[in-house]
């Protein structure tokens, strides 16, 4: 498993490499889904979240304000309110405490990027 990164002196990832390491590990093959979380902050953590067409990630809910960007493919978030059809290139932005799920609607692969509060 990879260490996340800290913001120290800038950084900059390749995405695309590591979604394709990812589609390789086992979780991915055996759940439809998984993810590496590419930045741990005190205040900020970026996960790159990997997930296969017809797969499902269960109903949850962050504590803190997110985004989700498509960044290949095409996921399905059902919030409370209304579903939520995300793309490729398109960003989500959700407020703290929201319930949702989130399909794959195609194989895709998605930043998510929330707030934090508390210690790296």
């Amino acid at each position: 498993m990879t260490k996340p990164e800290t913001p120290d002196g800038g950084v900059c990832l390749d995405l695309d490499t590591i979604e394709q390491e990812l589609r390789q590990v086992e979780p991915y093959q055996r759940e439809g889904h998984t993810a590496r979380t590419l930045l741990r902050a005190a205040d900020l953590r970026v996960v790159l979240i990997v997930i296969k067409a017809g797969s499902r990630i269960a109903e949850h809910r962050a504590d803190e304000s997110a985004s989700v960007h498509v960044i290949s493919g095409h996921v399905r978030l059902h919030l409370p309110e209304r579903i939520a059809d995300v793309r490729e290139g398109q960003l989500l932005l959700l407020e703290r405490g929201l319930a949702h799920d989130v399909e794959a609607v195609a194989d895709s692969a998605v930043v998510l990027t929330l707030g934090w509060r508390g210690d790296s």
